[in-house]
């Protein structure tokens, strides 16, 4: 299979599945099989791409043209062909574990959540795939849109106030602000393809470059950098299953992998590094990265301080790209996989809680590790690589962002790292110390009013198809630590300038 048709199926099978979903919304078992099936499909799909063209970049693949110099196209470079296999990987592991979830927590409208669920999977393929801006512009939109049905899924006054707040946030930054620097790009280059070594340089100066960078960086709202980040927190109401897609499979993951095309392809490391234009970018993330760390220390809802969790490891990827060296690039795409394997474990660990016990808040949970510890193991390792303790594959993102750190003569931002390292280890261990080492709260004395016993005390496990996803993200943060060294060097062109990158090619 050639790497054009491979592309186009990887974001037509799970738009089909759209449908399926829909049209056997009356067949769970043959829904929901249909939709697995084109899970791995997807992903088989994205490994021909790998297979064809490595870590290269291929030729830009154009469906048609707009007009002229916009085209919907195409291309295939390294840290686009990493998202895709990141989003289409832990779809498999992600609609296993829906499955579970939903079932398990007698969820209603199954048919539409899966459907919008496969329908952002597309939109995340269109978004790793894309050869330019404005092709990644419509699908990033195209993701926005998908999404908020699942974060208004419970249908509750809270969740439609949270997924309000979700589109208003998303779609205001994007249309107020990424586009307008997008537009501006245009006018300035003649083109928006993904180039490297930038397309900027030589066509904008002085204190327009980091105007136009501070457009891309709040208009690329899915980052969640602050202030714009109340979106995040904002959509915790949604099921699990819709946490782990937000904060690890596609939502978040747009957002900063399309903080580093900008980074590294629009302006270029070395056009940054020259013009000083992140230097306050980088002093926002560094910001953004502590104050969430220390909002999240104050959350007793588990899903919220992950959420503010998931809000400072962002940050490190903007970091990354701000630092404008070669390492804090590639600390930053290496972090988009470890974060994702780390922080999906831990969400789909906060669900399989709240599937066996229908607990939500911290406090509620002493002892419940001794009756669930498949579930307490497999978020303690998820917590031990957010951290970035070996050997969990955490700590090599965490490394080449201090080593990039370094190179760039930002000594502080070092000690930053450092510190959120230590409040992780403050707001996630916890979880687990309550879990294993509290003894429990006395049964009788959680009743609901009515005089019982709590009917959700912690009896063991949930079922396998909830314990069992977040385990196989377990290993794959143990696995991805051995690897992680193969992940970095193939993505090592992205740093590279336009004439090694060519040269590289032929």
């Amino acid at each position: 299979m050639d790497t054009g048709t491979a592309i186009f199926l990887s974001i037509l099978i799970p738009f089909a599945a759209v449908f399926t979903n829909l049209i056997f919304r009356n067949s769970p078992n043959l829904r929901d099989g249909l939709t697995g099936a084109a899970s791995v499909l997807a992903f088989l799909c994205v490994l021909v791409v790998l297979y064809n063209e490595g870590n290269g970049t291929s030729e830009e693949i154009v469906w048609f043209q707009v007009f002229p110099g916009i085209d919907l196209a195409f291309k295939v470079e390294p840290l686009g062909l990493l998202f895709a296999i990141i989003a289409s990987g832990l779809w498999i592991v992600t609609h296993v574990y829906g499955i579970g979830y939903m079932r398990g927590n007698n969820e209603s409208h199954h048919p539409r959540f899966f459907a919008c669920f496969s329908f952002a999977i597309a939109s995340a393929m269109g978004i790793a795939f894309a050869g330019n801006m404005f092709t990644l512009f419509l699908f990033y939109e195209a993701l926005t849109i998908s999404t908020y049905p699942l974060v208004a899924h419970k249908g509750t006054p809270e969740a439609i106030r949270g997924a309000r707040t979700y589109l208003a946030i998303l779609i205001g930054t994007s249309i107020g602000l990424q586009l307008v620097a997008v537009i501006w790009t245009w006018a300035l280059a003649g083109t928006l393809d993904f180039t490297n070594g930038g397309i900027l340089a030589g066509h904008i100066e002085g204190p327009m470059v980091a105007i136009l960078l501070g457009l891309y960086a709040f208009g690329i709202g899915k980052a969640a950098l602050m202030p714009f980040h109340r979106w995040l927190p904002a959509a915790m109401v949604a099921p699990t299953p819709v946490s782990a897609l937000l904060h690890a499979v596609a939502v978040v993951k747009a957002g900063v992998f399309t903080m580093l095309k900008v980074g590294v392809y629009i302006f270029g490391i070395d056009f940054l590094a020259e013009t000083g234009a992140s230097e306050w970018l980088m002093w926002l993330a560094a910001f953004s990265i502590l104050a969430a760390s220390v909002v999240a220390l104050t959350k007793d809802n588990l899903k919220a301080r992950l959420a503010y969790s998931t809000v400072s490891q962002l940050s490190y990827i903007t970091l990354g790209m701000a630092l404008a060296t070669t390492m804090g690039a590639l600390g930053g795409g290496l972090h988009i996989a470890t974060h994702a394997v780390g922080k999906i474990t831990l969400f789909m660990c906060a669900g399989s809680i709240y599937v066996a016990t229908h607990k939500t808040e911290i406090s509620q949970m002493n002892g419940l590790g001794r009756a669930m510890p498949i579930t307490y193991g497999a978020f303690l390792v998820g917590a031990l690589s957010i951290i970035g303790l070996p050997p969990f594959a955490g700590s090599w993102s965490k490394w080449l962002l201090i080593v990039g750190a370094a190179d760039a003569g930002q000594i502080v931002m070092i000690g930053v790292l450092m510190a959120s390292s230590l409040l992780n280890v403050v707001y996630l261990l916890s979880v687990v110390g309550r879990g294993f080492f509290l003894p429990a709260a006395d049964p009788g004395k959680h009743d609901h009013g009515h005089g019982g016993q709590d009917d959700h005390a912690p009896e063991g496990e949930a079922s396998a198809m909830v314990w069992g996803p977040p385990v196989a993200s377990a290993v794959l943060c143990l696995v991805l630590f051995f690897f992680a060294g193969d992940v970095a060097a193939f993505l090592a062109p992205i740093a590279e300038p336009a004439a090694t990158a060519v040269a590289a090619t032929n």
